[in-house]
This record gives structure tokens, sequence and C-alpha cells, in this order.
């Protein structure tokens, strides 16, 4: 059994692609959706009372009207539940440290706030795997997806993380 290797002489170097005069044209309806054809994406906000890091402590459990028609208010309803219950479980420990973080800051120069970044890091993943596994689970087959996105605040300059 041989090998043939490639000469590597010629690995860098850059062939022109000839064009064939006689191509096939490209049948539009066969072709993915280009951005600018896709809907507008449907976010649902923050509507806790405590903002951590752009991340709020509960997100928005009203049907978008925009919805309506693609997936089921209940199941909606369940995914946001999700989401929401994975804040409520996280969230307070952040707020905790975030607090602990900012009493010791001028003493540690700004390091006790580290464990406030890690543990948003972690919440934000967790949203993130858990949004993932509801676009694998009903989403994905309904033509939807969902994604924690960050976003400018409507009202100030301030970021905050929305559900798309």
């Amino acid at each position: 059994m041989s090998v043939l290797l490639p000469n590597m002489a010629d690995f860098d170097t850059i062939y022109e692609l000839e064009e064939e005069e006689e191509s096939e044209p490209v049948v539009r309806s066969q072709e993915l959706p280009r951005p600018r054809d896709a809907p507008d994406p449907v976010a649902v906000r923050g509507a806790g009372h405590i903002t951590v890091f752009g991340l709020s402590n509960k997100f928005d459990t009203e049907f978008p009207s925009v919805l309506t028609g693609k997936v089921a208010p209940e199941e909606f309803k369940t995914s946001i539940g999700r989401v929401n219950a994975c804040l409520r479980k996280n969230l307070p420990v952040n707020v905790k440290w975030l607090l602990c973080g900012c009493l010791c800051c001028c003493c540690t120069l700004g390091c006790s706030l580290w464990p406030v970044v890690c543990l948003n890091k972690r919440t934000r993943r967790s949203i993130q795997k858990l949004l993932e596994w509801e676009n694998n689970r009903l989403y994905h087959k309904l033509g939807l997806h969902w994604k924690l996105s960050k976003r400018k605040c409507e009202t100030s300059n301030m970021m905050e993380y929305v559900s798309i």
C-alpha cells in the first residue's frame, strides 16, 4: 500500500480557476433564505427587578402575538418558565457575590469582582445550553431558533440580554 503525498513546494501556490462558459443557472428557490429575506427576530426582554451585568432575573412570560400560529402559547410559557427557573436558581448567588465584590473592590483593586463575572458567564452558558435543548426538542422542528443575545437597551446606553 502506498500513499501519495502532495508536493510541498506547491502547497502555498494560489491557482486561478478557469470558469466554464456553459454554467447552469442558479435557481433561487433552492437556496437558503438570505438574511434580508429572513423575518425580524422576536425579542423576549427581561422583566425582572434585578439585573446583573445585563442579565435580568426573569424574562417576560407574555406570549408575543408575532408567534401566533407558529408555536403554542403553552409551549412558549413552558420554555420561558424553564429559563426563569434557571435564572431564579443562579442569580441570587450572583447578586450576593456582586455586593461582596463591591464592598471589597477598593481593597482588592477590583479582583473581588471576578467571581461575579465568572458566575454570570456560567449562568449565561447554562441558559444557552437550555435554549439549545429546547431548540433540539421542539423549535427546530417548527423552523424557529432560540438564542440568548446581547442588545442595547431602548431606554439607556446600557446593554441587556434578550432571548430571541
